[in-house]
This record gives structure tokens, sequence and C-alpha cells, in this order.
């Protein structure tokens, strides 16, 4: 593909979700006032059309086919797996401190936490299935050899990347609001994304050297996904008036993953 190895295809996707997550931080350098309303809904909805489109054509389509290879039942590694994706995450979220964006109530156990550390650690919270994801659909590319599984999974992470962009500046113009100076504003944004690619590098792993458990990790990756999209993503997308703009960026986004995972895959 494009006369590069697979490894390297590999490398610049995971490399480039965390880049695009440092560019959207560093537009704190150009905007002083936060986000508008309707560009909040905007970026969520189109972040939420993305995960769910990738859940099912990155994830748990890939995990039947590869359990069906493995002479399981297709659905059963798929239904538990994603399951316990989205129960993980409810873990996750009721114990980890985090502080949603427009929000005064913090979420998870108390802490002493400062206030922009858990606004940090919210968005964290939602990466981890994302790079998750880039991971798996790679080492699963890496260990078959098939061209169209490495475009297949390059598509995923450039869909994740370019929904990345206005998440880095939604961290990043927010806690600049919360006084924090601009130097830190960026590096905390940059900081929100950085879990992405140990995610990947994880995901990646475990695709490579524990093949039997692909189908039950990409059904997983895919249940986290989906439950960061139904708790956060599409009830903050539908928040005010005009719920219909966050509603079209949900559909631009499924769109554009659809297209981006069937075209290349």
């Amino acid at each position: 593909m494009w006369g590069l190895s697979n490894e390297t295809i590999a490398t610049i996707g995971i490399a480039f979700i965390f880049i695009m997550t440092t560019l959207g931080a560093a537009m704190v350098f150009f905007f002083r006032k936060a986000l508008s309303p309707n560009f909040k809904k905007i970026f969520l909805g189109f972040a939420a059309g993305v995960m769910i489109a990738a859940s099912f054509w990155s994830l748990l389509s890939p995990a039947i086919a590869e359990a069906e290879n493995q002479g399981l039942i297709g659905w059963i590694p798929a239904a538990i797996g994603f399951i316990g994706g989205g129960l993980f995450l409810l873990l996750v979220d009721n114990l980890l401190p985090h502080l949603h964006i427009g929000e005064d109530k913090p979420e998870g156990l108390k802490s002493s936490l400062k206030r922009t550390t858990m606004l940090v650690f919210a968005v964290t919270l939602h990466n981890i299935p994302e790079g998750l994801a880039v991971g798996l659909a790679f080492g699963l590319a890496l260990k078959t050899g098939s061209t169209y599984a490495i475009a297949a999974a390059f598509g995923l992470a450039l869909g994740i990347g370019i929904q990345n962009f206005p998440e880095g500046a939604a961290i990043s113009l927010p806690l600049k609001q919360e006084k924090l100076s601009t130097g830190k504003s960026f590096l905390y944004g940059m900081m929100s994304g950085a879990v992405e690619p140990v995610f990947a590098v994880i995901g990646l792993i475990l695709a490579t050297q524990l093949s039997f458990i692909m189908p039950w990790f990409l059904a997983f990756a895919a249940g986290a996904m989906i439950y960061v999209v139904v708790e956060e993503l599409i009830p903050e997308s539908q928040l005010g008036e005009h719920s219909n703009v966050g509603t079209m960026a949900v559909m631009i986004g499924f769109v554009l993953m659809m297209i981006l995972d069937v075209a290349l895959g």
C-alpha cells in the first residue's frame, strides 16, 4: 500500500490519531473564546457518528468473521465482548474522578483533584476505547498480512483522527477559560489524547501475540465505544435548542466513517 510496509502504515496511523488531537489543542493559540454551543453540538455529534459506524464495520463485523474463522459461533464472542466493553466503561466511569465540560458536579469517586485535572480525565476516559480499536484493527491486519485489512485499519485511524481535531480544541479552549495559561491549556489538551497511542500499542500487541482472543477484544472495544456514544456524546450533542444540528452531525460522521471503511477496506 503506497509503497510502504504494513508496519510503517500502522505506525503512521497510530501516530496520526495523536497528532490530530495535538493540532486541535493548538487552536488555543489562535482563538481566545470558548467554543460556541452549536460548534460543540456539531463536533460531539460527528464524533458519535464516527464511533457508531466504526463499532460495526471496523470492530463487530471483523469480530464475527474472526470468530467463525476460529470455528466458533460468530455472535457469541461478539455479544459477550460487546457487553463486557460496556460494563468496563461503566465501572471506570463510576470510579475515575472526572468532570465533563460545562458541568459543575464531578462524577466518579470523591477526590481532591483539581477541576482542570478532572476535565482532562473526562476526555481521556472516552479516548481509551478509540485507541484500543485502532490498535486492534492494525494488529489484525498485520497478523493476516491482508492489504485490504491494513487499508481498512488505516481508514479507521483516519476517521478517529479527523474527529480528534475538534476534540483537542474542545478541551484546550475551555481549560483556558478556567484561567490556565495558554501553554498549559495546550499541554493538557494534548495529553488528553496521549492515552490513544498507548492503548493502540496495547491493542496491537494483543492482536498479534494473542490472536485467539481477537474476536472478544474487537467486540470489547466496540462495546466501550458505544457506551461512550450513548452515555456522553449523543446526550451532550442534543442539549439546548436546535438539537437537529447535532443530529445531522451524527449522520455525517456515520456516513464518512462508513465510506472510509468500505472504500478502503
